[in-house]
């Protein structure tokens, strides 16, 4: 009997950044805080540990988003594995964007229902589209939760099923990215309900890892094997 190799993907959402007040904040340009950048080495600290602690290898490259505080976030993790002895390299991709509001880009949520509103073309937006897994504002470019949920799935997968073919010991594989589109990533895996998806966030910089089972006879490709959500005290608060 051939035992095939574990592969583990870490998926970590991004640190404290300076985010503007009631913006949802898909594509901002801003840095991490300082706080950000204590969370990022210490997202580091966890991921050694587990590693080390499960008798994993860590895949030498960190896939993250290209916003700068998932690119600042990933870069920190591997400067900080570098330093226990494991040589990362960081990879940037737009799949693993948050959420895209198109046009609306980087509004606040009132400028964002103003421009809708204002325009003859559209009913103004409903109560709660913010937190709407399914609903996407009626602007160009825009996305919603689900579809940007199955865009980070898409990149996800992809990846995770290359390495399977490649990898001869147990590995664990980190993705670094955003809360909302990390979760309805999970939706689509199987790992949660939509449901789940609103009424639950991510802990900025502490993973949550995944396994991706080999079983042709199970119909899940994945299980949750440690890590823990964030309950969300107030629905629809968590923007990113």
């Amino acid at each position: 009997m051939v035992i095939l190799a574990r592969l583990i993907v870490a998926f970590v959402r991004h640190g404290a950044y300076q985010q503007p007040p009631d913006v949802p904040s898909a594509h901002l340009p801003y840095p991490l805080t300082s706080d950000g950048r204590k969370q990022a080495a210490d997202a580091a600290e966890r991921l050694i540990k587990t590693a080390f602690d499960e008798g994993w290898q860590i895949h030498p490259v960190i896939d993250s988003s290209r916003q700068l505080r998932g690119w600042q976030t990933a870069s920190i993790i591997a400067s900080n594995l570098k330093g226990a002895g494991s040589e990362v390299a960081v990879e940037s991709f737009e799949q693993l964007a948050e959420r895209c509001l198109g046009s609306a880009a980087n509004l606040t949520v009132k400028q964002i229902e103003s421009v809708v509103a204002a325009d003859p073309r559209f009913d103004p937006l409903p109560a709660g589209w913010k937190s709407d897994s399914y609903f996407r504002i009626p602007l160009q470019g825009a996305e919603s939760l689900m579809q940007a949920g199955e865009r980070v799935m898409q990149h996800v997968t992809g990846r995770a099923d290359s390495l399977a073919q490649e990898i001869s010991a147990d590995t664990l594989k980190v993705f670094v990215g955003h809360g909302a589109a990390f979760r309805h990533a999970a939706v689509h895996m199987g790992l949660m309900s939509a449901e789940q998806a609103v009424a639950l966030s991510m802990y900025h910089c502490t993973p949550l890892y995944f396994e991706r089972l080999n079983d042709p006879h199970d119909n899940k490709q994945w299980r949750h094997i440690a890590g823990e959500w964030k309950v969300r005290k107030v629905k629809g608060v968590d923007l990113d």
